[in-house]
């Protein structure tokens, strides 16, 4: 069994620090532990964080305790026997240009492949939108001239509203290929200083800003004003939750419509059928489509493509027929003056029956958040040569219909239909619908993953479905919560008229939202001057704000639920995040190097620092291995151990791992080996994609297996390529082990066919093997036969695994709501940590190090 030992936590001090540089402008703030960009405000002339391109890379300037000369050292109160030639921590290796996310980019036979699922999953909510645009704009059968005018909006909205802004131009503004409001709230934090990060995101987000220089006058001036303004930085916090909270509030209700609808059609065939009939069918279908989620994706994209395909077939030649046979001349509608005249003739009632027309585009926000499931151009060909063209003619061709026989409003798909075609029309339309909720459950996957990453939400389960395209998530917890509420929804609401009056305001809001981000992306990402961001950004406002503010006229008769469900969603995402930069600041006092604590004596025991009690170290014949969840500086479990138990393993492993958005890491790059500033102490740190295996049974043996290697290639004179011919076959576990990482990814991944995989992966197979071992600095060449000795003599005695576990209690004093908040905070993270069981090492050699910090 584990062993586990708790240590009362004494906070250390917060040390400021002064740069070397005594450059104007060029300082570092004081180390709240918080990976803040005010802390490094240096212009981008003469920096060395510059590239060629212009783009100033924060993680440059990002300077790390190890790195501190012996003035930093003196400012940071390290009293006593430190020498300007005292050995450092070796660079960790945590940051390579390959470890960060990046776009992947499809040619040729994979892009169509995409381009064919992305039909199956994005448009079902768009594409079965004909179902009832009609009967939810119009309170009766309509005139001629209304019916030409409201054709005439949804026409434009579909061009303006989805294709113009969307398709063309937001979808441009994707985080390294991934999409969605806050993705772009993210994009924007790399480039502004917009918020503060947890010190572990400075390897994990690659950080870029423009130099003042290479900013336009006015773009300069609203960054700068942008990031001085609190109010501006909250506001702009609080979109990106919220978005994200109200696409899954939204989400909710999406299937419940459009299954809903479609079941409803039923009522056309069998006239006598009952409310509870249509409910329980409704109920069924939506459990059914929740129960195939895990299989992934692509798999599920690839299954329901064709049924999109043939639906938007449907409506395309319903529309080609009705309008030859009953009224062409409804085409007068491309004519945008109608749109205007029908908003004119019918003041009040013309402005609240937007609220209907903007289901025709209800799904655009799921389209733009399951980017990164697919891809930009992916998404442009499907909708610009095939969805969009089907979605004219159906409407075109409903309103040809309807202008002939008014009363077919209330139904207009199946009233429209051809005769003959009724039944076919009917299963399809069922099929369709069941897609129709794909867009928006694959959408919650994806923003919840973002949201994870960025620590506004606990860590749950993701799992990856995909060897080739990285982006395509499954989300078992959200996948269940889904189900219940939208079974619950569809049986409350049990029509689409009363769910129509909750859907579509959280829409409107999130489109808003996305015009807003995507403008402020223009200007300082693409660097587009405001003058000429300004009017696109003020015409698309405006038609945003026309929608939103009819949509607001739901609120009372239903759609105060999506608002109140997306209020309460993003309260816990921001009263985790709340939590987490407390947590963040507390932790800030054992961030520091081991050189801060420790030191090497004169005759070889490891000694604490004067500031410490300047004790010597008790050795503890044993391999230990420390697992370090930030990997950039010493985990507060070693320091912790170390001073408040005096004693050390005989050999320290610093353990970290480093997840990378891929399905596996080549086993040349895989480990990477540097030592600290005391004699045998080594971090490891590992990189394994979603489908490596890490933690494992023998995971002591090939920490030592990395280091054995890692020393032997220091010696002077070795032969490095003999040396990894002879250890490196064994190091790693082979294709066939690679099942999952601690991150609980599944192994049952859907796409095994990897044939075309090197044309999607643009990630670590292009990358350059890792380079020798270098020499460190720390210590000669004399040294390293006899670390060979003790690390083999330490793994032979005893190997221990070394685990923290961080209590955090409400510091005495703290007022009434901050302590409730931090209560909550605390309950919610004590309830979703990983317990140590799940670890898969011999139980028997783990350690557990308890500790308790004031939050």
């Amino acid at each position: 069994m584990a062993t586990t030992i708790r240590i009362a936590d004494t906070v250390h001090p917060l040390h400021t620090t002064k740069s070397n540089d005594d450059a104007p402008g060029h300082h570092i703030g004081a180390d709240d532990g918080i990976y803040n960009m005010r802390d490094f405000t240096r212009t981008a002339t003469g920096s060395s964080g510059v590239d060629r391109d212009g783009i100033f890379h924060m993680r440059g300037i990002s300077r790390t305790f190890s790195r501190n000369s012996s003035k930093d050292k003196r400012g940071l109160g390290l009293k006593g026997g430190e020498k300007d030639g005292e050995p450092e921590d070796d660079d960790p290796g945590l940051r390579q240009s390959g470890d960060f996310k990046s776009r992947q980019v499809f040619h040729g036979k994979l892009l169509w492949w995409l381009a064919y699922q992305s039909i199956g999953v994005i448009y079902g909510d768009i594409g079965t939108s004909p179902l009832y645009v009609y009967s939810s704009t119009f309170k009766g059968p309509p005139s001629y001239d209304d019916l030409v005018g409201v054709l005439s909006i949804v026409l434009w909205s579909l061009t303006m509203m989805v294709t113009v802004k969307y398709v063309l131009i937001i979808l441009r503004a994707d985080n390294n290929g991934e999409g969605g409001t806050f993705s772009t709230y993210s994009l924007l934090s790399r480039y502004v200083n917009i918020t503060n990060r947890d010190p572990r995101e400075a390897s994990l987000i690659e950080m870029k800003r423009y130099g003042t220089g290479d900013l336009e006058s006015a773009g300069r001036h609203m960054r700068h004003g942008l990031e001085k303004s609190k109010v501006a930085k909250t506001l702009l916090k609080i979109m990106g939750v919220l978005a994200v909270s109200m696409v899954m509030s939204d989400g909710v209700l999406t299937p419940a419509q459009s299954v809903l609808g479609a079941v409803q059609g039923l009522e056309v065939v069998a006239p006598n059928i009952t409310k509870s009939a249509i409910i329980g069918t409704t109920a069924a279908i939506l459990i059914l489509l929740f129960l195939i989620q895990p299989f992934g994706t692509s798999k599920i994209a690839t299954t329901f493509a064709p049924i999109v395909i043939i639906w938007l077939a449907f409506n395309a030649v319903f529309g080609i027929y009705n309008l030859a046979k009953f009224d062409y001349t409804v085409l007068k509608a491309f004519n945008p003056g109608f749109a205007f005249k029908y908003l004119i003739r019918n003041k009040t009632d013309g402005w609240r029956s937007l609220g209907g027309v903007l289901l025709a585009f209800t799904g655009v926000e799921a389209l733009f958040a399951d980017l990164g499931a697919f891809s930009r151009k992916a998404i442009q060909i499907s909708w610009l040569c095939y969805t969009f063209p089907c979605l004219l003619l159906a409407y075109i061709g409903q309103a040809a219909y309807i202008s002939i026989h008014p009363s077919a409003y209330s139904n207009p798909f199946f009233n429209a239909a051809p005769p003959g075609t009724l039944y076919p029309s009917l299963i399809i339309a069922i099929l369709a619908a069941i897609v129709a909720s794909q867009a928006i459950i694959t959408a919650t996957f994806q923003l919840l993953a973002q949201i994870m990453k960025l620590s506004y939400f606990p860590q749950i389960k993701v799992v990856h479905t995909s060897k080739i395209f990285h982006g395509q998530l499954y989300v078992p917890l959200v996948n269940w919560l889904l189900m219940i509420g939208t079974v619950l929804v569809a049986a409350i609401y049990n029509n689409t008229i009363s769910l129509g009056n909750a859907y579509g305001v959280c829409v409107m809001f999130v489109t808003f939202f996305d015009t807003c981000m995507v403008s402020l992306a223009a200007i300082f990402v693409w660097r587009i001057s405001p003058y000429w961001v300004l009017l696109p950004w003020l015409t698309i406002a405006c038609l945003d704000g026309v929608y939103l503010s009819s949509a607001l006229t739901k609120v009372p008769n239903g759609a105060w639920f999506t608002i109140t469900l997306a209020a309460v969603l993003a309260s816990i995402f921001i009263l985790w995040r709340f939590g987490k930069e407390q947590q963040w600041a507390a932790e800030a006092a054992d961030r520091f190097p081991t050189t801060h604590f420790v030191k090497q004596g004169d005759e070889g025991p490891i000694q604490l620092k004067q500031i410490h009690g300047g004790q010597t170290l008790s050795t503890i014949k044993s391999f230990g291995v420390f697992f370090d969840k930030s990997g950039g500086t010493t985990p507060p479990v070693f320091s912790q151990f170390v001073i408040k138990l005096v004693a050390a393993p005989e050999v320290i492993v610093l353990f970290h791992l480093r997840p990378l958005e891929t399905p596996s890491v080549p086993p040349e790059n895989r480990y990477t080996v540097s030592r600290l500033a005391i004699r045998n102490g080594y971090r490891v740190i590992v990189r394994h994609g979603y489908n490596d295996e890490v933690i494992t049974p023998d995971l002591a043996s090939l920490i030592r297996e990395q280091i054995h290697y890692f020393i032997r290639c220091s010696i002077p004179g070795h032969d490095h390529d003999a040396e990894h011919q002879a250890v490196g076959t064994h190091l790693v576990p082979t294709d066939a082990e690679n099942t999952h990482t601690s991150s609980e990814t599944s192994q049952s991944a859907t796409d095994r066919d990897t044939k075309s995989h090197s044309n999607g992966d643009s990630s670590l197979s292009s990358k350059e093997p890792t380079k020798e071992p270098i020499v460190s600095s720390n210590w000669n060449g004399d040294d390293l036969p006899a670390q060979l000795a003790k690390l083999d003599e330490a793994y032979a005695h005893q190997v221990i695994y070394i685990i923290g576990k961080e209590q955090m209690k409400v510091k005495i004093g703290t007022g009434i709501f901050r302590k409730v908040l931090l209560h909550a905070f605390l309950w919610i993270r004590d309830n979703t940590r990983t317990k140590i069981a799940n670890l898969r090492v011999p139980m028997d050699r783990v350690f557990e190090v308890g500790f308790v910090k004031d939050i």
